[in-house]
């Protein structure tokens, strides 16, 4: 079978970790495909600082020299530097690839590490349409090797907990959701400043954002999405504004542009982007009103469960605040919290889990945030990929299965959308 004996490799080396004392352990290895943003930090230096006695960082691949540079200074490592993918791969013979490219790349990326022997650490969304997908599982069926996708939503203290209830059947059998995503005109805009506006490089917000959103149903209620239905639009940025420019940096309307944003004052972002756009023209901080964007800003969808469920979820990307609501509905109760992550007055750093009791009493339960990135999800998701011997009660570890589902979800709700609200069967798009 192709790729069978890599799979056996990888088992004896999980094998022999577990049974080998922490101390004496050797390094996993670590090559990074994609030095952005999210990249040198999370995978980056935030890996390192938390995890450098467990984790190897041995090569950094991107297309853009000069950000290459930047990446190694800002994440502090000595690792070798690569514009050649094949050759960064042959050369630093890593355990895991860790892909962190544009959405519409990861395919190229995560394919390749495996058919080179490399198992895959990607950043969601897994991809961004059907075609990819299917291109993923068909290759790791072939190779035998592994695809981890890093949905950090399912690790904060508040998801967790959630979880915990619904396993528990606090609220009997889930018959409905409810679950809308407000994105602020900080966050929200920033997707339309950057590649993301696109939707050949992000599938739109419904696959780039809401992948978050819907892995996060599929896992809380331990069912796959079976068919959408969704509406969407562009209504605030983009053709709808009344004046526009390349970028901001260099826009004579930043004196009258509600949108206007000073990328001069994050030291990091210019090092990455501004410093380096000699060499592909990218602007990290290109105008919100380009005329050429084509995804949504206002989107709504239901979809329909393997169980039965029904969700009705939206997400607004011009929002005076940043957060979300959800709520599950039971045949014995309701769930319900709203999360708060910025807004214009002040709230106590935690969430509140509302429970009702059908015909009984409701309760609040205070959960407080956690320290690191996403209210600590971050951190714990980083550590349990690189623990293969930590404990995982909430089956929070998710692979190629669950990154499809929940990207899926997103691509059936854009063809639904663009074809003015049609339903769309997640069956209909690729073969498991």
């Amino acid at each position: 079978m192709p790729g069978s004996s890599g799979s056996l490799s990888r088992r004896r080396f999980v094998a022999a970790s577990l049974a080998m004392p922490l101390a004496a352990q050797p390094r996993v290895r670590v090559a990074l495909a994609g030095t952005g943003h999210r990249g040198t930090s999370s995978w980056g230096r935030e890996l390192l600082e938390e995890l450098g006695h467990r984790v190897q960082m041995v090569g950094l691949f991107d297309t853009n020299r000069k950000r290459l540079e930047a990446a190694r200074r800002l994440i502090g490592t000595e690792a070798p530097l690569y514009t050649d993918f094949d050759r960064m791969v042959r050369e630093t013979h890593p355990d895991y690839v860790i892909v962190t490219t544009p959405d519409s790349t990861h395919h190229e990326y995560i394919i390749r590490a495996m058919e080179l022997g490399r198992d895959v650490i990607t950043e969601k969304p897994m991809t961004t349409d059907e075609v990819k997908c299917q291109a993923i599982l068909d290759a790791e069926k072939k190779t035998g090797r592994r695809v981890i996708v890093t949905f950090n939503y399912r690790y904060s203290n508040t998801a967790q907990k959630i979880k915990e209830l619904l396993m528990a059947g606090t609220i009997g059998p889930v018959t409905s959701i409810d679950f809308h995503w407000y994105l602020d005109v900080y966050h929200g805009a920033d997707y339309f400043r950057r590649w993301h506006a696109y939707r050949a490089k992000s599938g739109t917000l419904f696959v780039h954002k809401a992948t978050h959103h819907f892995d996060l149903i599929n896992w809380y209620l331990e069912a796959d999405p079976v068919e959408v239905t969704a509406f969407a639009a562009l209504r605030k940025y983009g053709r709808n504004g009344s004046f526009r420019g390349t970028n901001c940096r260099a826009c004579p309307h930043k004196d009258k542009c509600e949108f206007y944003w000073d990328m001069t004052r994050n030291k990091r972002l210019m090092e990455l982007y501004a410093e380096c756009e000699s060499e592909d023209g990218y602007y990290r901080d290109a105008c919100v009103f380009r005329e050429d964007i084509d995804i949504f800003d206002t989107m709504v969808a239901q979809v329909r469960y393997s169980n039965g469920a029904l969700m009705s979820y939206s997400l607004n990307a011009f929002m005076p605040y940043e957060g979300y609501h959800l709520a599950f509905n039971g045949m014995n109760g309701r769930i319900e919290v709203r999360v708060y992550e910025r807004q214009p007055w002040e709230v106590p750093r935690q969430d509140e889990i509302r429970v009702t009791k059908n015909f009984g009493k409701s309760e609040v339960l205070v959960i407080p945030h956690a320290k690191g990135g996403h209210f600590g999800a971050d951190p714990r998701l980083r550590a349990m990929i690189f623990d293969p011997a930590k404990p995982d009660p909430l089956k929070q570890r998710a692979g190629s299965r669950a990154g499809a589902m929940s990207l899926l979800t997103g691509v059936a709700a854009v063809k639904s959308a663009d074809s003015g609200g049609q339903p769309v069967k997640i069956a209909s798009l690729v073969r498991l």
